[in-house]
């Protein structure tokens, strides 16, 4: 089972979003790539920042890899949360527009065109719940 954020996690929710006609339907318009920034939290098993990125293009993914901090600087959007934030999200417990709308994952980027691309947002959260994922404060 994939660790959280890591290489073959990324991998994995790849292949998800793939496999998905939901999203390809809801994202059939969307050009845009995404980097992650998952804050670290020592206290739950996480002692550095870990990035991620997709490259997500008209409903599909072309790339997911984690990446070094300075190659966030050219993706489009740049999403930033702490660790257990993302884990809520992963788990359903966070909506991530809603939480991008009151401060708890902050965005870089146009938010109002990913507000307008909310039901392709809610199916990449849904499909990161399919991922089957091992979480580092769970080992």
């Amino acid at each position: 089972m994939p660790m959280f954020a890591s290489q073959q996690w990324f991998e994995a929710f790849r292949d998800r979003i793939n496999a998905s006609d939901h999203y390809r339907e809801t994202a059939a318009d969307w050009e845009g790539d995404i980097a992650f920034r998952i804050v670290a939290e020592p206290d739950r098993n996480v002692p550095e920042d870990l990035w991620g990125y997709l490259d997500l293009w008209h409903g599909a993914c072309r790339d997911a890899r984690v990446i070094a901090p300075a190659d966030a600087d050219a993706a489009a959007f740049t999403l930033t949360a702490p660790y257990s934030r993302w884990k809520d999200v992963v788990h359903g417990d966070l909506d991530p527009i809603k939480g991008m709308m009151q401060g708890k994952l902050r965005v870089r980027g146009d938010l109002p065109k990913i507000v307008r691309y909310v039901n392709a947002a809610n199916e990449l959260v849904r499909l990161t719940g399919l991922v089957e994922t091992q979480f580092p404060d769970e080992a």
